[in-house]
């Protein structure tokens, strides 16, 4: 009777194990995220304004608007600063559970991930001060070494250029160096290895204000304007429709706009304004 009893008791408290793990797994699938009650958020932390590193912080844009957003949903926030070219790769493999970088929608990351607009920017040129050339258009820039960030949308973009247009012009062709980060890029600019950079416009602003007078941006206006876009793994509906609804509500308690205020200089500016 006795060792029924236990047998009993053991099977009642494996079952209430597993009740236990159904609610975690639950809650976790409530919100969409890898850890219940954290929003991890993926970002390369070498990409002012959007994010960089400031007394051992993590600041910019992006990183204000995770705060906004996790705030909004309840949620404790957590950043990783992961390599611009696995950002999407890290979503894919659980690694966070959004990126927030200022990552272009294009159809080749909405092949791999989901993306919510949340702003619209576009590319600067950056020359050193120095420079013989002052390229105002992407199309000034055949017969020129471009330094660009590795895995970013204008290397595919100014390769197609050179060789639609810039072939077909007799103006020589573009020639496209990737370095692994935008800080990088302008290095090599500095050095000389590369006759131009670029680059998203809040960063190249962000670079000539800090360069002391060492760059230029010679485009008056940007380039290949696109949408930014938070992304989501495939699938991840409830995380998606959370952070969706919290930008909606963050546009209509004015908190979206005031963080867009701060940033305007760097031409950030918001998808529903078009």
């Amino acid at each position: 009777m006795t060792q029924a009893v236990s047998l009993r008791g053991v099977c009642v408290a494996l079952a209430l194990m597993a009740g236990l793990g159904t609610v975690s797994s639950a809650v976790s699938a409530a919100d969409g995220t890898l850890k219940p009650g954290v929003l991890k958020v993926g970002m390369e932390v070498a990409y002012p304004p959007f994010e960089s590193w400031q007394d051992n912080k993590i600041v910019g844009f992006d990183a204000e608007l995770a705060q906004l957003l996790s705030q909004q949903m309840g949620l404790q926030l957590q950043l990783a600063d992961t390599k611009f070219s696995g950002l999407i790769l890290g979503l894919n493999a659980d690694r966070h559970d959004t990126v927030i970088s200022a990552l272009y929608i294009t159809p080749e990351r909405t092949a791999q991930a989901d993306a919510i607009p949340y702003a619209d920017t576009g590319a600067y040129i950056m020359v050193r001060n120095d420079s013989t050339i002052a390229p105002k258009t992407e199309k000034d820039l055949c017969g020129v070494t471009v330094g660009l960030q590795q895995g970013t949308s204008w290397v595919k973009k100014l390769r197609e250029l050179s060789d639609s247009y810039c072939k077909t012009s007799g103006k020589g062709t573009i020639t496209v160096k990737e370095f692994p980060t935008a800080p990088e890029t302008m290095q090599a600019l500095l050095a000389g290895h590369v006759q131009a950079q670029v680059d998203i416009a809040g960063a190249v602003s962000m670079f000539a204000e800090r360069s002391h007078g060492r760059v230029k941006i010679t485009s008056p206006n940007t380039i290949y304007p696109q949408t930014l876009g938070i992304y989501v793994k495939k699938g991840n509906d409830a995380l998606k429709a959370s952070l969706t609804k919290a930008l909606a509500t963050l546009r209509q308690n004015g908190e979206y706009a005031a963080l867009l205020k701060k940033y305007a200089r760097y031409g950030i500016t918001d998808t529903q304004t078009r």
